[in-house]
């Protein structure tokens, strides 16, 4: 168990550091390092998947906390499309998790990694959507944000790759999209945790110290670390090469993407 939490923290270390440098969600590095420390711990091959992003989108609870703290205070999220986009977001998620509850690990598995390859060769290609529109109506974006919420709570993130290119689609400016997509992980995370806590309630061979399809020493130790790391990440965006950052990255995901795949 010593050795797993010392794994933990690393791995908030790591995703703490990309997330404040790249202004990413950790969920995209968090699911497949659980997956491969899951399965070094000897946990049973059918729910690891399921813990892995149960227990990712609960770190996305509390480490979102503090990016909104921030992004508000800098006046850049648009609240009235947070509040939108929620009602729908929290429903999607409470059943994007419940639906993943009836799939099969290694199912979730590949749809993870399908959704890591579309992410890698977005950036890759440092694809933006040009401003078609303007922001729809409240029934438009509660549908739009359940979209968003169904498929991040499915891969364990918090939805920043899909609710900020969809912002900026509507002509929100790239400052207020990323504050107001980081707003919305919020409420992903919540219902997400929520979900995957729930949708384990009843299944056998979980370990110890888990809540449903939470696992609570993986938490901690990704939270502890994570948390302390973001701002050093943030700093280390002043001193290197973003887009040489976003690139490297993209070939990380790829990695892990075919990996997953073929694993």
């Amino acid at each position: 168990m010593i050795e797993a939490l010392l794994y933990y923290l690393l791995l908030g270390i790591v995703a703490g550091t990309l997330a404040g440098m790249l202004g990413i969600g950790g969920g995209l590095i968090i699911v497949p390092a659980l997956v491969i420390i899951f399965k070094a711990q000897g946990f049973d091959p059918s729910i690891i998947m399921h813990l892995a992003l149960g227990t990712s989108l609960a770190t996305i609870v509390v480490t979102s906390l503090s990016s909104i703290r921030t992004h508000h205070q800098r006046g850049a999220v648009q609240w009235p499309v947070v509040i939108r986009l929620s009602a729908g977001i929290m429903v999607g998620a409470l059943c994007g998790a419940l639906l993943a509850g009836q799939f099969a690990s290694d199912w979730l598995q590949k749809l993870f990694a399908i959704f890591a390859l579309l992410v890698a060769l977005q950036m890759a290609l440092e694809l933006r959507p040009e401003v078609v529109r303007d922001l729809p109506g409240c029934a438009a974006l509660a549908g739009v944000g359940g979209v968003i919420g169904v498929v991040s709570a499915l891969v364990g993130i918090g939805g920043g790759s899909m609710t900020t290119p969809f912002l900026l689609w509507c002509g929100v400016a790239v400052r207020q999209a990323i504050a107001t997509s980081a707003a919305c992980g919020l409420p992903i995370a919540l219902a997400g945790a929520l979900g995957y806590w729930l949708a384990g309630q009843s299944v056998a061979g979980l370990p110890e110290w888990s809540s449903g399809y939470l696992y609570w020493p993986a938490l901690v130790g990704v939270v502890a670390s994570s948390i302390v790391c973001a701002s050093f990440g943030a700093r280390m965006t002043h001193l290197l090469s973003v887009r040489v950052l976003k690139r490297g990255f993209a070939l990380l995901l790829f990695v892990i993407g075919c990996y997953l795949i073929i694993s």
